[in-house]
């Protein structure tokens, strides 16, 4: 059986929201579908980096590394309030993984930084014992 999920938030600049996910047996899974961010409204000046990883992070900051094991999804949003300097611009990338733990998402914004709101949608699945088991051990490994 598999589901969409969802899940939503508003958040501070520097700051990070956990998404409980984690169960007793580890048979459910998730992979991320659909990621989207925006400012709070049109008359801020943004530039930020959000991100959600499969680690809560210690330093929260705008720099993307792709080799970073850790790293799910990412989404730069830049946007000027009078579009002068530059028009609402997104780049979004998430990775096609199945994890079975909590998730983080955090932002940090370069010169101009705000809250941001984000929407995640999971598509959630039922694991096999031995998915379960790889899934866990993946996240345990990661965590250490």
């Amino acid at each position: 059986m598999s589901r969409i999920i969802s899940y939503r938030g508003l958040i501070a600049d520097g700051g990070q929201d956990t998404i409980n996910l984690h169960t007793n047996d580890g048979k459910t899974g998730y992979k991320i579908i659909k990621f989207q961010c925006m400012g709070p409204d049109s008359s801020e000046d943004i530039e930020s980096a959000i991100k959600i990883y499969k680690v809560i992070q210690t330093a929260i900051n705008d720099t993307i590394d792709f080799s970073d094991n850790h790293l799910l999804a990412c989404s730069i949003i830049s946007q000027s309030a009078t579009s002068q300097t530059h028009a609402v611009d997104r780049a979004v990338i998430f990775d096609n993984e199945i994890f079975n733990q909590d998730i983080y998402v955090t932002t940090s914004g370069g010169d101009y930084s705000a809250s941001i709101n984000y929407y995640i949608e999971l598509k959630q699945m039922d694991l096999a014992l031995d998915e379960a088991t790889v899934a866990t051990l993946k996240d345990i490994r990661n965590n250490n």
